[in-house]
Order: C-alpha cells, then structure tokens, then sequence
C-alpha cells in the first residue's frame, strides 16, 4: 500500500472506540511499520505529565532504552520544544541525536498538538538512508491530526 491507501485504514482504527485509545495507537505503529518497506521502528511519545520530558507510549520495533527523553535532548527532545517537524535524512550528521540503534540511517518525528500544545509526537526510525519525502511529512502530519482527536 502507498500512502494515500493507507489514510483510510489509519480512519478504520482511530474509529474503533470499542478499543483503548494505546491499543489503537499500537495499531497504528503496526499498520504503517509492515506496510512501508522504510520505517524500520515506529512509535509515539508523549509529555509525561507536568515534566519537561518526553514519556514512550505504544511502538513497534526493536526494545529501546529510551523510555523518558528530556526536553531538548535528541531529535525527539528537540521536536518538544520547536513544535515543528524534523527530518533527518543522516543520523550520524546530526549532534544532539540521540542513537537507538546502529542500524538507524534516519529519523522523521512529528508533533501532535492538541488545542494548540503540542503534546507528543510520532517517531520513525528508518534503516535506509535518506528515505523520508514531503510526503512522508504530509501523511504523518494526517495521522497526528487523527491522534489528536482521540488523546484530547
């Protein structure tokens, strides 16, 4: 499936209110890490309560370490306090990255925004160097509006 065939299955789960909104966020990370041959690890972040920090929410991919992330720290981090995209077509060009995996060439992480603050994010690690188009960002940025109306 390409993208724009995925935007109606991303619908169908957000829909699903017989399911508990985490169940349908690993739902999401499902559907779009086994049907876009690039996104090697995709998960969400969330503002972990009144903390400057960032808190893992429901991902699939390999285990990582990085459950709490400070504000400002890594592509994540940076992401929390911009409130604007970020595309990294080369992770090991990058200085405050903060590295999961060694097979990670590159990350794109968007913000959700709820009433206007921004209140997490979802985040894809790629093992291809460079695969992230404006399209990636614009089909990202639709499945961070249909989150937001499910965390609201």
């Amino acid at each position: 499936m390409n993208l724009e065939e995925l935007k109606p299955e991303i619908k169908a789960i957000i829909a699903k209110t017989d399911q508990s909104v985490n169940d349908r966020l690993l739902k999401i990370c499902e559907i779009l890490e086994e049907n876009i041959s690039y996104y090697n690890w995709v998960g969400f972040y969330f503002k972990n309560g009144d903390k400057n920090e960032l808190k893992l929410g429901p991902y699939v991919g390999e285990p990582t370490d990085h459950v709490i992330i400070p504000f400002g720290k890594g592509i994540c981090g940076q992401v929390a306090v911009s409130n604007e995209n970020f595309v990294v077509p080369d992770v090991a060009a990058q200085d405050n990255y903060i590295a999961c995996s060694i097979s990670v060439k590159a990350e794109i992480v968007i913000p959700i925004f709820v009433n206007g603050e921004n209140v997490g994010q979802i985040d894809i690690d790629s093992g291809t160097p460079d695969p992230f188009t404006e399209a990636d960002e614009r089909f990202l940025e639709f499945i961070c509006k249909e989150v937001a109306g499910i965390i609201a």
